[in-house]
């Protein structure tokens, strides 16, 4: 709930006016977007994911050029879903063990050199695959150091309103980066564009190392921090032993079925002859579709409501896909994807229920496993689609995977109408007790 007091200013005597939540909201986004180490770090973390954003469309585009394989390219994609999965529970502890500044500088540098190497002409596939997986490596320190800074630089109230700009800047990163990409791709080619690229880690770095102030590292050692067995063991346990948090785990897997477009981009765009511009808007379509129902669903609709309408919407995700039955044209395609997009904003929801759910001592292990299996889920999704995709059109590729997320959507959302109503309790609680 909100905390008036947080909010209170020296210009009325310490009393402020009567003020709605809406109020209260948009005075905790101004607040946060003054402080100046919070500014750094936004800016920093919009240049990561621009950058990374880019060097997905150029290396998915530069593997194709090379071996003209759906495979191939589904395969580029892949390896970056899987350096959090493998990594994640051991990378993310450098964000105690050493200063967060450094980290997250240390980690843009080594990104940028990495994202460089790609780039050398002649550097074989399988190099390029390596590297790419590589380069995705420092992104996990990276973001845990971020999150850990944030709460030490923004709170109570204005915590909240951060993060909420942290994730809607996410979603602009992808959409810009992917559009940018495509574009930049097109004018110079995807050897140049990846070089390139890496001038956008160097300068997060410089923003960080100029606008964050030193702190010292949290701990030296590695106490109580869970190592990849322990956490996938626990989690599995804690997760899948409670049916709300199994189906909200799994209606967020879904995303391996409906994000498959995202995969076979470069293979769409060369069946129907649209240009490397073009890829980049059928990759970012689902991101801008994400955005405005993201601001939709948060803003507009009551708490309540949305949880009762994850499963429907969970359901209509995936029946865009279903046009590619018709060959529809590249304006079609991208607004389904933006439609996609849309109706995927329940994984907002689904989030905020997994929230209440989870119980707190448990909730690290869980979120864990449900984020390490969403990767695992959208990588397998796109390398098996690229192998399907070497026998069968993109178009029939995507059309079974509509299907497949429609059932699979369909079959969870029973459970969860059984399971919202005690959630809507349960966070009618946690608010009267906030």
């Amino acid at each position: 709930m909100t905390n008036p007091s947080l909010d209170k200013s020296p210009d009325h005597g310490g009393h402020e006016p009567p003020s709605t939540p809406n109020d209260t909201w948009r005075s905790s986004y101004r607040e946060v977007v003054r402080i100046g180490e919070f500014r750094s770090i936004w800016l920093a973390h919009a240049l990561s994911m621009i950058g990374a954003n880019v060097l997905n469309i150029a290396t998915s585009i530069l593997v194709y050029q090379l071996t003209e394989s759906a495979f191939a390219t589904g395969v580029t994609l892949a390896v970056t879903f899987l350096p959090p999965f493998i990594a994640g529970p051991l990378l993310s502890g450098l964000a105690d063990l050493f200063p967060r500044r450094q980290v997250m500088v240390a980690c843009d540098l080594i990104r940028a050199l990495v994202v460089v190497l790609i780039a050398v002409p002649g550097m074989p596939v399988w190099a390029i695959w390596l590297l790419l997986f590589c380069s995705v490596l420092p992104s996990i320190p990276f973001a845990a150091a971020r999150a850990a800074l944030m709460t030490e630089i923004v709170q109570g109230e204005r915590y909240v309103a951060s993060t909420a700009i942290i994730q809607l800047t996410s979603q602009v990163g992808m959409l810009t980066g992917l559009v940018a990409g495509g574009v930049v791709v097109g004018l110079i080619g995807p050897h140049v564009a990846v070089a390139a690229n890496g001038a956008v880690f160097v300068l997060s770095a410089v923003i960080v190392f100029a606008g964050v102030r030193f702190r010292p590292a949290a701990r030296t050692d590695d106490q109580d921090r869970p190592g990849f067995l322990a956490m996938t063991r626990d989690g599995a346990k804690l997760v899948f032993g409670d049916s709300r948090l199994r189906t909200l785990a799994l209606l967020g897997w879904l995303a391996g079925l409906y994000s498959i477009p995202y995969g076979l981009a470069k293979p769409i765009t060369t069946e129907i002859g649209a240009g490397d511009a073009a890829t980049g808007f059928i990759m970012a379509g689902s991101s801008v579709g994400a955005l405005i129902g993201g601001l939709v669903l948060t803003r507009l609709v009551p708490p309540p409501t949305r949880m009762r309408l994850l499963g429907p919407l969970a359901v209509l995700t995936s029946i865009p896909l279903l046009l590619w039955l018709f060959h529809p044209p590249l304006w079609l395609m991208v607004t389904a994807l933006a439609l996609v997009g849309v109706a995927g904003s329940y994984q907002f929801v689904a989030n905020a229920a997994f929230v209440l759910c989870v119980p707190k001592e448990g909730r690290a292990l869980a979120f864990g496993l449900v984020a390490a299996g969403l990767q695992v889920a959208q990588g397998l999704g796109i390398l098996v689609a690229g192998f399907c995709a070497e026998f069968f059109s993109t178009g029939s590729v995507i059309v079974v995977a509509g299907g497949l997320g429609v059932l699979a959507a369909a079959v969870l959302s029973v459970p969860w109408a059984r399971a919202a109503g005690p959630t809507i309790e349960r966070m009618n609680e946690t608010e009267r007790s906030a």
